[in-house]
């Protein structure tokens, strides 16, 4: 397999915690045991997301896994945010590798974290399918504007992966004390209700970047 043909794609990172997280990424990456290295991150972050989903199954009988739940996703957050941080610091990059595997386990590790959803009692199964299906296709478009354009896009409207961690905690609290709300006059899930803005914003963004993206690609390849 050749390497040098590879290009890596430039890094996008605009989201409202992104100056704050990459210090603490820095900082905490100088301070990991030598014996600690990427990988052991990448699969820490990826066994914490296989936590969070069953602790969502969990909580349709006892609520308290929700803290459970709150303390995986800090797991996952400090291993999946800081493997690529790590092998920066260290100069021990391996460009293609990590973005594939970091990819593809967080790709699993966010469909175990919905299929909790959907075996708990606090969201429809319907509504967190498509939740999965709209990561997905949002997914989708940001490896297929990596590849044709060169820009690995980490956030969209100032939302990233940590800011998305955080709601989902502050989500966790709130359904702690009340999982329904009412809504013109009728009860719903509070996580139904969630579930279904995100379904909306990622949908957006969706539309918004493929646009976008379709028509550089378009100026760029003009035909004649």
């Amino acid at each position: 397999m050749a390497t040098a043909t590879f290009e890596e794609a430039e890094r996008k990172q605009l989201s409202m915690l992104a100056g704050v997280e990459k210090r603490t990424l820095v900082w905490l990456a100088f301070r990991m045991p030598p014996w600690v290295n990427s990988d052991h991150l990448t699969l820490l972050g990826f066994v914490a997301m296989f936590f969070a989903g069953l602790g969502y199954w969990a909580a349709s009988w006892d609520r308290r896994a929700l803290i459970g739940v709150i303390a995986a996703l800090a797991v996952n957050w400090f291993g999946d945010s800081l493997d690529g941080t790590l092998a920066r610091v260290r100069h021990r990059l391996r460009p293609r590798y990590g973005f594939y595997v970091d990819h593809i386990t967080d790709a699993v590790g966010t469909f175990f974290l919905m299929g909790g959803l959907a075996l708990s009692s606090f969201m429809s199964p319907s509504i967190a399918l498509g939740l999965l299906i709209a990561y997905f296709l949002l997914s989708i478009e940001v490896y297929l504007t990596t590849y044709t354009i060169g820009a690995f896009h980490l956030s969209f409207w100032s939302f990233g992966p940590t800011e998305l961690r955080l709601l989902l905690v502050i989500g966790n609290i709130a359904l702690f004390f009340r999982p329904v709300v009412m809504l013109f006059g009728r009860q719903f899930l509070l996580f139904d209700v969630g579930g279904a803005i995100g379904i909306a914003g990622m949908a957006l963004m969706l539309v918004w970047s493929a646009a976008r993206h379709t028509r550089m690609l378009y100026q760029a390849e003009r035909l004649p």
